[in-house]
């Protein structure tokens, strides 16, 4: 396959991962983030738990007209259901793509603490090689920006921004498409316009590294944040402020030829996610397609219902199926708080 080939392949990836009224799944919690997620709950976390919890939402009826592709975790992509059925097999049969996280988690910078840069660059071409053979068909990789007193540093942004170019070509390379994933944190008390300069500086950065390390910018897909004000903050913003700030850097910073954003929830809840949305998608047609990534915006009231037991399996896929109907809807501007169920 020829250079021109490959980049042709993976555009057509990314295309279909934000297909209009489509997003993804972010099923890609670590063990440790899903123990403490059943823990509220009650569940034990056990593997099978684990792969029942998976299967709950793979399985849903009809998920392929609302969810494009799902990342999935290194446990999971080598998972099957309980009928014997590979996961990524499942989910190929119903037109969604698989794709996996490949970073590994976060620590400490070096000479400033309170920031952090993520782990899992080696290794990573033999990893990427060894998912594509299991049939991933994207790739994700998350880095935090903190915002804070004299955060985030320049260092910091620098650091994240060059490992997420890395990453990038590392994956285009193996012919797998890149979720980029530069996560201005919600974390703290700052207000919209903290949330809207550290988001500026880091996506400039973004750009500049992805074109020096000559990522094919429509051969991936951003997953970032919204421009919204910290968890903290006494001046909340409603969907309409949050659409017109996020919307003004975008086209200030986002390069025409990147194909889409799929947004992240980012500690918001479940009908903020899709308000939000919504608000921004209203204010299209833009240059690239408006979608989302969400995890805990998806799952939240589907994992409550379901609670780890089998008879509930089907009232949780409801509840699942309707949020990501709901997320689709806000994906074209058509969302309405009226459509939720009481």
């Amino acid at each position: 396959m020829t250079g021109k080939d490959k980049i042709a392949d993976l555009k057509a990836t990314a295309e279909q991962m934000v297909a209009i009224g489509k997003g993804i799944l972010a099923a890609d919690e670590s063990s440790g983030t899903i123990e403490k997620k059943f823990a509220k709950v009650g569940i034990a976390c056990t593997e099978d738990s684990r792969r029942a919890y998976r299967e709950l939402f793979f399985t849903t009826p009809g998920i392929g007209k609302y969810i494009s592709g799902v990342i999935l975790y290194d446990e999971t992509i080598r998972q099957s259901a309980s009928n014997g059925e590979k996961f990524v097999t499942i989910l190929e049969n119903t037109g969604v793509l698989p794709g996996i996280k490949v970073d590994q988690g976060l620590k400490e910078m070096e000479g400033s603490p309170n920031e952090k840069v993520t782990k899992g660059l080696e290794g990573l071409p033999e990893r990427l090689k060894e998912y594509a053979g299991m049939g991933a068909r994207f790739a994700k990789w998350r880095a935090v920006i903190t915002i804070g007193d004299g955060l985030p540093t320049d260092s910091n942004i620098k650091q994240n921004v060059g490992i997420l170019a890395e990453y990038a070509r590392a994956c285009q390379d193996a012919g797998i498409v890149p979720i980029v994933e530069p996560e201005v944190l919600m974390d703290g008390s700052h207000d919209i316009s903290a949330c809207r300069d550290a988001s500026e500086m880091t996506l400039s950065a973004v750009f500049d590294a992805l074109r020096s390390a000559d990522v094919a910018i429509d051969g991936m897909i951003l997953k970032t944040n919204m421009v919204i004000p910290a968890k903290e903050c006494p001046k909340q913003a409603t969907p309409e402020e949050i659409a017109e700030a996020t919307l003004g850097l975008f086209r200030k910073v986002l390069p025409k030829e990147l194909v889409g954003q799929a947004f992240l929830s980012g500690g918001q809840s479940e009908l903020e996610a899709t308000a939000n949305l919504n608000a921004i998608n209203k204010r299209g047609p833009f240059p690239w397609k408006m979608s989302f990534s969400y995890g805990r915006a998806l799952q939240n009231s589907a994992l409550k219902a379901w609670n780890g037991k089998a008879e509930n399996v089907k009232s949780a896929q409801e509840i699942f199926i309707h949020r990501a109907e709901m997320n689709g809807l806000a994906t074209m501007g058509k969302y309405s708080k009226d459509m939720e169920e009481e």
